[in-house]
């Protein structure tokens, strides 16, 4: 059993789960994760960039802080040890030997580009076109957040819903390190990532408490379905969609 799944073992009684029919076809088409850094000075073009895309529809952008390059003199106020162990599940699920670097984009959990080059990250979605096949849709109702994931023929993968709580826009004036003297605008910053669920290719719906998401310091959430490469690492992103939840 992978890392990944073991952990929804402990998450199971915040989930509810019930079978659903497939709803309609989510509006997100393709998924950027951007590992990015405070204390990096070729990150704020690459940061600008994905606030271009993050205005898209057809497009859920996230922004994940690394803090590996802190020693460098500043301390990122947005970083996490988490997203740096993404980045690096990345690296080892393609077979780079954990190797990483900033500004990275990660396309649909498919292929990584540099993530200031707007002509790679364009080249990568056409690329990994069509490829979001499960549909998902979020809806809220009260205190809690629905998300309806559609079914898949037999033989499908199995996948890990994912969780994503996140900030529409944050502001950080740098003091030191490689960008002192700028304030660096970031977009969609992931405040928090948990898997909730495990999708198995049948439809079903999950609620989940809506409260989470202010508790996290977050306005806004989205729904990653995952499959797994080996040794549990992450892989191909199969399904997603996103929602303001009013918190």
């Amino acid at each position: 059993m992978s890392a990944g799944y073991s952990a929804l073992i402990a998450l199971a009684p915040l989930v509810a789960l019930a079978a659903a029919p497939a709803p309609a076809s989510a509006e997100v088409k393709s998924v950027i994760e951007l590992f990015t850094s405070q204390g990096c000075s070729s990150c704020p073009s690459a940061d600008r960039l994905l606030g271009q895309y993050a205005s898209r529809p057809d497009v859920l952008a996230l922004s994940y802080n690394v803090d590996y390059w802190d020693y460098l003199g500043w301390k990122d106020t947005l970083a996490s040890p988490d997203n740096s162990q993404r980045q690096r599940d990345y690296s080892a699920g393609r077979g780079d030997n954990g190797e990483v670097y900033t500004p990275q984009a990660v396309i649909d959990g498919r292929l990584d580009v540099v993530g200031n080059s707007p002509t790679a990250i364009d080249t990568a979605l056409k690329t990994s076109a069509n490829s979001l096949t499960v549909p998902i849709a979020l809806a809220t109702s009260g205190d809690m957040v629905t998300v309806n994931i559609g079914g898949a023929p037999a033989g499908a993968p199995h996948a890990t819903l994912w969780l994503v709580m996140y900030t529409r826009s944050v502001n950080v004036p740098v003091g030191h390190g490689e960008n002192t003297g700028k304030t660096l605008t970031y977009t969609d910053v992931v405040r928090k990532l948990r898997p909730v669920a495990m999708w198995t290719g049948a439809a079903m719906s999950v609620n989940l408490a809506r409260s989470e998401m202010a508790h996290s310091n977050a306005d806004r959430c989205a729904v990653l379905l995952q499959t797994e490469v080996k040794d549990g690492h992450p892989g191909p992103i199969i399904g997603a969609a996103a929602i303001d939840p009013g918190v």
